[in-house]
C-alpha cells in the first residue's frame, strides 16, 4: 500500500521534469506546427501572424489593462457597456512585469506568458495523467490537449494556457495532499478568470470529502486496481487498465486521518482558494458601487450570464431555419453530446472527485453561459480531465499507429487554426 508520505517523495523526485520530457517536447512540436501553418497561411493572405496572436480581439483589452490599468469602456450603439473589468488581472499583471524588466512590449509579454504557460499547462496535464494512470497516458493526455482543434489560443496572448497551468498544478497539488500549494494555485486561478470558481470548487469538494471520511473514522485507500509504476499491467499488456486510478490515499489523505497537522493544512488551503476570486469581484464591486454584484453587471454589459443554456439552445435551433445551416446545427449538437459523453465517461470510470468537480464545472460554465456562442469551443478548452478517457484508449494503442492518427490530428488542427484566426476568430 503507497503511503501519503511515500506518494509525496515519489512525485517530488529529481527526475521528475526528465519524466515529462516526452510529453513536452511532443506539446512543443505540435504547437510549432501549429505556428508556422498559421505564418505560411497569413503570408499568403497578406495577414500578420504575429498580430492575429497578440494584437486581436481580448488580447487587446488584456494589454490596454496592463498599459492602462482599468476603467477602460466602449459605449456602444445598443446601449451595452464594454468594460475592462470583465478582464481578470493576473495576465495583465504578468504583461506589466514582463515589460518592466525586459525590452518586450505589453503585447511580446502577453505573447511570451502564453508560450510558457502553455508548456506549464501540457507539464500540469502530465502530472495528473501520470500520478493517475501511469506516464504513457499522460504523453497521450498533453497531446490530446495540443491537438484540440482550437489548440491555436494556447499560443495566443490570452488567459486560457495561463488559467489551464494553474489549475492543472493546482489538482494535482490536492492529489498529492499537498493543500497549501492546491489553495495559493486556485487563488491565482481566481485570479486569472471568471472559471476559476471551478478550481476553488475542486479544491472544496476533495477538502470536504476528506473531512466527512475522517469523521466517519474510515481509513484511505485509492478506488480502482493499483496500477503499477510506468503503467505496466499485470495481465501483460502495455498501460493501466481503462478504468483504474493508482491505489493510494486519494486527495493526500493521510493513512491516519486524525492528524492535526494535516487537518490544518487542509483548512488553510481551502480557505486560500477563494481569496483570489472574491478579491478581485468585491474590487470591481466596490469600484463600480454596485456592491457586491458589481461584477455581473460588468458581465451583463458584455451580454455575459448565466441562464442554464437557454440562449445556447436557442442559438442552436435558429441554425435549422435553412438547409446549409442545419448542417451547423447538427454539428453542434454532436459537438455538445461529445462533451457530455465524455464527462460520463469520466465518471463510470471512477476519475478523482476533485477532477470530476472541476471538469464539471468548467463545462457547465461553458455551455449554460449566454456570451457569445463562437467562444464556447476555447471555454471547454481547460476543461483537461474530459480527455483522459480518450488518452487511456490511445495509450493502449500501438505506438506506430498512435503517432500517425496523432500527426494527423496536429495537422488539420494547424490547418483550422490558420483558418479560424484568419477568419472569425476566437472572440
Amino acid at each position: 500500500m503507497t503511503t501519503d508520505l511515500e506518494t509525496r517523495a515519489a512525485a517530488a523526485r529529481p527526475g521528475a521534469p526528465r519524466r515529462a520530457a516526452p510529453a513536452l517536447l511532443g506539446y512543443a512540436a505540435v504547437r510549432a506546427l501549429g505556428l508556422v501553418v498559421l505564418a505560411l497561411w497569413s503570408e499568403a493572405r497578406g495577414t500578420s501572424a504575429y498580430t492575429l496572436l497578440t494584437a486581436r480581439w481580448d488580447s487587446l483589452w488584456y494589454t490596454r489593462v496592463a498599459e492602462l490599468g482599468y476603467g477602460y469602456e466602449v459605449r456602444l450603439p445598443n446601449g451595452d457597456v464594454h468594460s475592462n473589468l470583465a478582464f481578470f488581472p493576473l495576465l495583465p499583471w504578468l504583461e506589466r512585469l514582463a515589460a518592466a524588466v525586459s525590452p518586450l512590449s505589453y503585447a511580446d509579454g502577453g505573447f511570451v506568458v502564453s508560450l510558457l504557460a502553455s508548456l506549464a499547462a501540457a507539464w500540469g496535464i502530465f502530472a495528473v495523467a501520470d500520478h493517475l494512470y501511469g506516464p504513457r497516458a499522460g504523453v497521450c493526455a498533453v497531446l490530446l490537449w495540443a491537438v484540440l482543434p482550437v489548440g491555436i489560443v494556447q499560443s495566443m496572448a490570452y488567459s486560457e494556457s495561463l488559467f489551464t497551468a494553474l489549475a492543472a498544478w493546482a489538482l494535482y497539488a490536492v492529489l498529492t495532499g499537498r493543500w497549501v500549494t492546491a489553495g495559493l494555485l486556485a487563488g491565482l486561478a481566481g485570479l486569472t478568470r471568471p472559471v476559476g470558481l471551478a478550481v476553488v470548487a475542486a479544491v472544496w469538494a476533495a477538502g470536504a470529502a476528506a473531512f466527512l471520511r475522517e469523521r466517519a473514522g474510515s481509513s484511505f485507500v485509492g478506488d480502482g486496481s493499483a496500477v503499477p509504476a510506468g503503467g505496466a499491467r499485470g495481465d501483460g499488456h502495455a498501460g493501466p487498465p481503462p478504468d483504474a486510478p493508482r491505489t493510494g490515499a486519494p486527495y493526500g489523505a493521510p493513512q491516519q486521518p486524525h492528524s492535526p497537522g494535516v487537518r490544518l493544512r487542509r483548512a488553510a488551503g481551502m480557505l486560500l482558494a477563494p481569496l483570489g476570486a472574491a478579491g478581485y469581484v468585491l474590487w470591481v464591486g466596490a469600484r463600480t458601487g454596485d456592491g457586491p454584484l458589481g461584477y455581473l453587471e460588468v458581465q451583463a454589459g458584455w451580454r455575459n450570464g448565466f441562464d442554464g443554456g437557454y440562449a445556447f439552445a436557442r442559438f442552436v435551433a435558429g441554425r435549422f431555419t435553412s438547409f446549409p445551416s442545419a448542417l451547423a446545427g447538427v454539428a453542434l449538437i454532436a459537438g455538445v453530446a461529445l462533451v457530455v459523453w465524455l464527462y460520463v465517461l469520466c465518471v463510470r470510470r471512477r476519475q478523482p472527485l476533485p477532477l470530476l468537480v472541476y471538469a464539471g464545472t468548467v463545462t457547465a460554465l461553458a455551455l449554460c453561459a449566454s456570451s457569445y456562442f463562437g467562444s464556447k469551443p476555447r471555454l471547454l478548452m481547460p476543461a483537461f480531465p474530459l480527455l483522459l478517457p480518450l488518452a487511456l484508449v490511445l495509450a493502449r494503442a500501438r505506438t506506430r499507429l498512435l503517432a500517425a492518427g496523432l500527426g494527423a490530428a496536429a495537422a488539420a488542427s494547424a490547418a483550422y487554426g490558420a483558418f479560424w484566426l484568419n477568419g472569425s476568430g476566437p472572440p
